[in-house]
């Protein structure tokens, strides 16, 4: 995939069917974190080092799952968590000490106890889209250590908005790796 500039952002490609992601549209998609990269995320490279990025990818998605209702109190009343199962990241723009990046979720699909989500790093200091984080996340039984259904009241919150999402105008630049 090439880099995307200013005009054109990020191409999000099928085969030969590419459609255009405007910082506009991303920017309709819940924020679930918002930084200014602090010069100790510098690496020899003179960029933020790609650790920073899965750090604010997880910053996101804790903020993501507070917003689905899979927050501390219900973490630890009902003995369930999720975890990670699979990730993809896209690097797209460098980002440099100094700059405010803001991530961006959208989901993508969900299956009784897996969702499937998106999240879009985008530098609001230079105006495009750094990076993106596709990921496969599973809800558990904390006390078997085993993938379990989502409660109905946290389902309804994902597909409330996977509903949404859903209708947005843009293809997500998924990988096609991942899939509930």
């Amino acid at each position: 995939m090439p880099m995307p500039t200013e005009t054109d952002n990020l191409k999000a490609g099928e085969g030969d069917r590419v459609a255009q992601i405007s910082l506009t549209q991303i920017a309709l998609l819940p924020l679930y974190h918002r930084q200014t990269i602090p010069t100790e995320y510098i690496d020899a490279m003179g960029h933020m080092n790609v650790r920073w990025y899965m750090a604010l990818f997880d910053n996101a998605t804790w903020r993501f799952f507070d917003a689905m209702g899979l927050d501390d109190a219900y973490f630890e009343r009902s003995h369930a968590g999720g975890f990670a199962l699979k990730h993809f990241v896209t690097y797209w723009a460098e980002v440099q000490a100094g700059q405010t990046v803001a991530v961006h979720t959208r989901i993508l699909g969900r299956s009784d106890k897996r969702f499937h989500f998106m999240h879009f790093m985008v530098n609001e200091s230079s105006g495009i889209t750094a990076a993106a984080l596709e990921a496969l996340g599973t809800h558990v039984d904390l006390r078997q250590r085993k993938s379990s259904p989502l409660p109905p009241r946290i389902a309804k919150r994902f597909d409330n908005q996977l509903a949404e999402d859903r209708q947005l105008p843009w293809p997500a630049p998924i990988c096609g790796a991942i899939a509930v």
